[in-house]
């Protein structure tokens, strides 16, 4: 009998046993296998992770240790480690500076604007730059708007590359000084007359010329892009925008957002634009450059805190600031001027010392838009785990799409059990879609989920419905 227990006693030392322990499920759900099946869709596509936020092995694990490309949902672990190693109330500033003598509202020389990577700089706050300039005196400018964007050293980079759209807003490069996302919402409408279609841009740069080349014409609205064409001429300056087409009466007002001309000319197009409405005068013309370092800073204005720009960049998906969040981690871990690289080395140093090695991870830009970026299903669940586990937990989760209520996700899982009950990121790209974030199931236990299928027909209906299914079958654990 003594020999039966030493037996027992040392296979509890090689396999030691703990209440709940259970190895991971491994297969996948049966509701999630009848749609992949359905559409004849392979399980090696699709890499799902569930875990218990306060357990420590994960509840299903199908294909966790796959790179894949997981799209948009690499936001989460950009987001994530810039919080570690900002935090939350970190701020980007851009300055303003007087290049010659200030007299009775006239500066005789030139202006110089310097940006340091601001990802939120919209028309509202940069309307509130030009406005502290005012009230410090500034009228009239003799010189030139000069422009510092040195902050940010990134190749030269066509934004068609990835799909060929160049003038889509999701495909707006980084700059240190952006204005409004280099963005444009052109805004449609019959004109007063009844016979013509109203064409407004909001902000309207002054260096922007819009050729309205659309006939008003009855039906009803639809088609793609309500029949509206767009194009710009000049693929160096992109300075003038053309729409043709049909616009048919029927469509009230109708918007569509583009990007236009070049990060330092919309910037100047738009002060110019802007100051002129506030009663300032612009005498000079545009020029990219150093500020002198014997300049001191006249005005600045910083930005909202990382912890509300975070939730900009994962509510809505927005990928130009993501790229601005990697940008900035390698400023300031290794030194201005910012660059991808940098940033990457950064990611992996924070990711380092918050104890998770990923070897398989390619960051890339930061946003997921490409081709290269690869995280594993466990790994990304892994840094959600950790994000939970975080002192800035709360500003984290706080940040993503609210299932059913806001965000990417407000007009997804309404009326049933999910609406409100999932914080979670999609991620979408040809032959790609991803899930990825926190769920409260039924049972009230909290889970990290995470699914990334990579297959050719994944974004066009499968890979959702595919998914959904899983968060379902999660919800009900």
């Amino acid at each position: 009998m003594m020999f039966i227990h030493k037996l027992l006693w040392a296979a509890l030392i090689c396999f030691p046993f703990s209440p709940g322990f259970a190895a991971p499920r491994e297969s996948l759900p049966e509701s999630v296998e009848k749609v992949l099946s359905a559409y004849k869709m392979p399980t090696e596509s699709l890499s799902l992770f569930v875990q218990d936020v306060n357990e420590d092995t994960p509840l299903l694990a199908v294909n966790m240790d796959v790179p894949r490309n997981p799209a948009s949902t690499i936001k989460l672990l950009t987001t994530f480690i810039a919080l570690e190693g900002l935090g939350p109330i970190y701020q980007w500033k851009t300055d303003g500076y007087l290049g010659g003598e200030l007299t009775d509202g006239l500066l005789d020389g030139d202006l110089y604007l310097k940006g340091y990577g601001d990802p939120y700089m919209v028309i509202e706050r940069f309307w509130l730059l030009l406005k502290k300039m005012q009230q410090r005196g500034v009228r009239n400018i003799a010189g030139d708007l000069v422009i510092d964007n040195s902050y940010f050293e990134v190749e030269k980079i066509d934004p068609g590359d990835f799909d060929g759209q160049a003038y889509r807003t999701y495909n707006v490069v980084p700059d240190a000084f952006l204005v409004n996302f280099q963005a444009i919402d052109f805004m449609f409408r019959p004109d007063s007359t009844g016979d013509g279609v109203e064409i407004i841009a909001d902000p309207m740069p002054a260096n922007l010329e819009i050729r309205n080349e659309l006939r008003l014409t009855g039906g009803y609205c639809g088609g793609f892009q309500n029949g509206i064409s767009v194009s710009i001429s000049d693929a160096v300056q992109l300075d003038r925008v053309t729409f043709a087409g049909t616009y048919r009466r029927d469509c009230l007002e109708y918007h569509l957002s583009r990007t236009v001309l070049q990060a330092p000319t919309f910037a100047y197009g738009v002060f110019k634009s802007t100051w002129e409405k506030m009663g300032g005068v612009l005498q000079g013309a545009l020029r990219v450059g150093r500020v002198p370092e014997t300049l001191d800073s006249f005005v600045s204005v910083e930005s909202p805190p990382l912890s509300e720009v975070i939730r900009s960049i994962n509510k809505w998906s927005n990928n130009v600031m993501a790229r601005h969040l990697l940008l900035t981690l390698g400023a300031e871990r290794f030194g201005p001027p910012a660059t991808v690289e940098k940033g990457r080395r950064a990611a992996m140093m924070l990711l380092a010392e918050q104890g998770l090695d990923f070897p398989e991870l390619r960051i890339d830009n930061g946003a997921g838009l490409s081709r290269k970026t690869r995280i594993s299903a466990g790994n990304l669940g892994r840094a959600l785990l950790a994000a939970n586990s975080s002192i800035y937990s709360a500003e984290f989760i706080s940040s993503l799409p609210l299932a059913g209520l806001d965000g990417t996700l407000r007009r997804r899982f309404q009326d049933e059990g999910l609406t409100g009950r999932m914080h979670l990121k999609t991620g979408r790209l040809t032959g790609v879609f991803a899930m990825a974030g926190y769920l409260r199931a039924q049972s009230g236990h909290e889970y990290v989920v995470v699914a990334i299928q990579n297959h050719s027909d994944a974004h066009r209906g499968p890979g959702e419905e595919a998914q959904s299914e899983f968060l379902r079958w999660v919800y009900q654990q």
